[in-house]
């Protein structure tokens, strides 16, 4: 088996590197330390709100998935989201990321790529 980060320090990392990239990156709820999932709320300067989640993806490695609303109007909407994700999910850990390309930002951060 081979050892990987555990969701704290991936998350922490993931903040340390947006900030001193220039962006952004804020813990919206913190989730289980060890193995909780992580739910990242992507912005592009506070707008064009999209989700994607650490998972497994199809070829059995850990990637970022697409996850939650294709369109969402608002970030009122993108934290009713995720609010509802949490009420299930009290591991889930949920980060806000508003920095440029932050889909490659995450999944370089994350070693996802």
């Amino acid at each position: 088996m081979t050892p990987r980060l555990t969701s704290a320090v991936l998350v922490s990392a993931l903040v340390r590197r947006a900030d001193s990239a220039g962006g952004s990156a804020m813990v919206l709820a913190k989730g289980d330390a060890t193995s909780g999932a992580i739910l990242l709320l992507l912005l592009d300067r506070g707008t064009q709100p999209r989700f994607l989640e650490r998972g497994i993806g199809p070829e059995g490695v850990p990637a970022l998935l697409p996850s939650g609303p294709q369109q969402l109007a608002d970030e009122a909407e993108a934290s009713a989201y995720w609010r509802r994700r949490r009420e299930r999910d009290t591991d889930l850990w949920v980060v806000e990321l508003d920095i440029a390309g932050g889909e490659r930002f995450a999944a370089e951060t994350m070693n996802l790529c």
